[in-house]
C-alpha cells in the first residue's frame, strides 16, 4: 500500500487533488479527510462548541487517526469517521474501510503528527495564494456547511489566518512535492499519478 499525506490551507485544494489522484491512478484507493477527525466536544453546548479553534492542531484527534492509518497499513478494515458542521459534533459511521492499493489522508495539519510523516511514501503539499483559498472557503462554507458570511470572516480573521502564520504555511518545509495552482492543476496530477502507477507495478 502507498500512503500518500496531502496538505495545505483551507481552501487550496485537498481534496479536489486527492479525488483527481484516485481517478487517474485507476488503482483501489482509500482518502481519509482529517476534517473527520475532530475530538468529540458534544459535552459542551451548541454555542461553546461554536467557539473552539478549529483551525489548530490539537483540536484533532491524532491519535485516533494515527490508530486507522496503521490498521489499514497492516490489513485490516476501520470504520469510516465523520463530523456533522453544521452541529459542529462527530458524526461516525458504520461504513466499513477495507485496505485498498493507495491511501491518502489530507487536512491543513496532516503533517502535524511525526508519526504519519515517517509513514509517508509521498507528502504533498499544496501552494495557493490566501486570498484565493479565503474566496473558495467563504463559496464552500456558505453552499456546503450553512453558514453566513459574518461568521465566516470572524473565523477568518480569529483563527484561520493565525493558524495559517504560525503552522500550516510552515509545513510546505516537510513536503517532497510542492503542487501549485491547487488540486485542479492537471499537469502535475498526471506526473504524480504517473510516477505513483509505477511505484504500484514495482
Amino acid at each position: 500500500m502507498l500512503f500518500i499525506g496531502v496538505c495545505g490551507a483551507s481552501g487550496s485544494g485537498k481534496s479536489t487533488l486527492a479525488r483527481e489522484l484516485v481517478r487517474d491512478i485507476g488503482a483501489t484507493s482509500v482518502v481519509l479527510n482529517q476534517d473527520a477527525y475532530y475530538l468529540d466536544h458534544s459535552h459542551l453546548t451548541f454555542e461553546e462548541r461554536t467557539k473552539l479553534n478549529y483551525d489548530e492542531p490539537c483540536i484533532f484527534d491524532h491519535d485516533l487517526l494515527y490508530e486507522d492509518v496503521c490498521s489499514l497499513l497492516n490489513g485490516r478494515s476501520i470504520t469510516r469517521k465523520a463530523y456533522d458542521f453544521t452541529q459542529h459534533k462527530r458524526a461516525d459511521t458504520t461504513e466499513v474501510i477495507q485496505p485498498a492499493d493507495v491511501l491518502i489522508v489530507e487536512g491543513i495539519h496532516s503533517f502535524y503528527d511525526q508519526r504519519l510523516l515517517e509513514k509517508m511514501f509521498l507528502k504533498l503539499y499544496i501552494q495557493v495564494e490566501p486570498d484565493v483559498c479565503l474566496l473558495r472557503r467563504i463559496r464552500r462554507d456558505i453552499k456546503d456547511r450553512g453558514r453566513a458570511i459574518d461568521n465566516i470572516a470572524a473565523q477568518y480573521l480569529a483563527t484561520v489566518k493565525p493558524m495559517y502564520d504560525r503552522y500550516i504555511r510552515n509545513y510546505i518545509q516537510e513536503a517532497d512535492v510542492v503542487v501549485m495552482k491547487g488540486g485542479k492543476n492537471a499537469r502535475i496530477v498526471d506526473i504524480l499519478s504517473g510516477f505513483l502507477k509505477s511505484a504500484l507495478q514495482k
